[in-house]
């Protein structure tokens, strides 16, 4: 993966000893026993447990994957960016509108064909819960599967001890597999929760997970990019009042990427406390885009808005197919393209955002990958997780809680025991 840093001003180049402190912190970091995103990766039994379980239940056509936040947002932005030609058909139930989930559970038609995978960390997460609930309704008095049949249909992910789904995989003898303690759930999309769907879909996860080590390991001992990124964001933070970061990748395969990027993000950095319990209220707001076709929406406001913005371009140099454009109507607009391919459409508007974003003085951050494929996927997930404890870092803030969001379930759990 390159990465360039592209701006008309002056690029600042930091002291070395600034570099080594950052790194040091994120070796630290990596290195803590109950911070795992990157150490659990070298633990075989991830994969081994989910590849188990994949061939057990590998003739299942329509796989449902049940779950909120991290563990939705990781497996379906890995679906939507690499899923092979294959016959499984994936459906994502990772909100409670209930006519989304009524529409979805329409679906559930050939219930032999059917697989339920049910992702929570904590094991209680309540909008979870309320769709293992419509889903295990179905499968009861719908279908008449009796609960001691709910394992040929039904696996769990969830913490290896505690929950109540960990209690009712023992309960009803369910496949199960484990959400490592050590990884948050915005940061679990290379454990079990988004292994399993990742075969299902036919990528090659080993592939994925050891393009991600390698690239985390470099960025520890040798290589600079993600260090000089988050130094470059700072500066920007407090000299020039950049608060806000935009990820347009020039895919539509990776738009989903940028739905897991704003979780990551906003969800790690939006803090109101810093580190020494002071009231900061810091944070960078994540912005989803992609390109080509925000070129004719948000692009506007990146170029001629507000100077709070540092944007983050994610190129592809050589698609996987080469499309070629080619017509007998004689009018301009058809002649001009006439004898080029997408691809060079692509890299021509590429050219022309990026340009005409540096011609306005705005941060351009240029992230090129040279495929799309297992292991640059997991090179950029490791970049950004990476980045998020390295900006945490800079910040004075805790990159790994989230105690707004927990405030927002003790609010709800309240009201719906009418304690309010």
């Amino acid at each position: 993966m390159e990465l360039n840093y592209v701006y008309s001003k002056k690029i600042e180049s930091f002291e070395a000893s600034q570099i080594k402190e950052l790194q040091n912190h994120l070796i630290n970091t990596t290195s803590r026993d109950d911070i795992g995103f990157l150490s659990e990766l070298e633990n075989p039994d991830h994969y081994d447990s989910s590849l188990k379980i994949f061939q057990h239940f590998k003739n299942k056509k329509k796989f449902f994957h049940i779950g909120i936040g991290g563990s939705s947002l990781g497996p379906e932005m890995l679906i939507n960016a690499l899923k092979k030609e294959s016959d499984v058909d994936f459906t994502f139930v990772n909100n409670i509108d209930p006519d989304e989930i009524n529409d979805q559970i329409k679906r559930i038609n050939h219930i032999e064909e059917s697989l339920f995978y049910i992702v929570s960390k904590s094991g209680g997460t309540s909008e979870t819960i309320a769709a293992a609930m419509i889903i295990f309704d179905l499968l009861e008095n719908k279908f008449h599967i009796p609960q001691d049949q709910f394992k040929n249909y039904v696996i769990l992910c969830t913490d290896p001890q505690n929950g109540d789904l960990r209690k009712l995989s023992k309960h009803l003898d369910l496949h199960s597999l484990e959400v490592p303690p050590s990884i948050g759930g915005r940061f679990s999309v290379l454990s079990p929760v988004g292994i399993l769907p990742g075969l299902f879909a036919g990528l090659d996860m080993k592939k994925m997970i050891g393009g991600a080590h390698h690239f985390g390991k470099n960025q520890l001992n040798s290589r600079e990019e993600v260090v000089q990124t988050a130094l470059q964001l700072e500066k920007m933070r407090k000299d020039e009042n950049v608060t806000q970061t935009v990820l347009m990748p020039y895919s539509s395969k990776l738009k989903s990427f940028s739905s897991w990027f704003v979780q990551l993000w906003a969800e790690s950095l939006g803090k109101k406390n810093n580190l020494n319990n002071q009231e900061v209220h810091v944070g960078f707001t994540p912005i989803q885009s992609y390109g080509a076709t925000d070129q004719h929406s948000q692009m506007q406001l990146f170029v001629e808005g507000p100077t709070d913005k540092a944007i983050f371009l994610l190129s592809i140099k050589e698609f996987a197919q080469e499309v070629q454009l080619k017509s007998s109507i004689d009018l301009p607009s058809f002649s001009a393209l006439n004898g080029f391919s997408l691809n060079q459409l692509m890299e021509a508007e590429f050219f022309g955002a990026k340009q005409t974003l540096i011609d306005q003085n705005k941060p351009v951050f240029h992230m090129e990958i040279k495929q799309l494929n297992e292991k640059s996927l997991g090179e950029l997930i490791m970049f950004f997780e990476l980045l998020t404890v390295a900006q945490g870092h800079l910040l004075k803030i805790n990159p790994f809680d989230q105690p707004g969001v927990e405030s927002g379930k003790i609010y709800t759990k309240k009201w719906l025991n009418k304690e309010l």
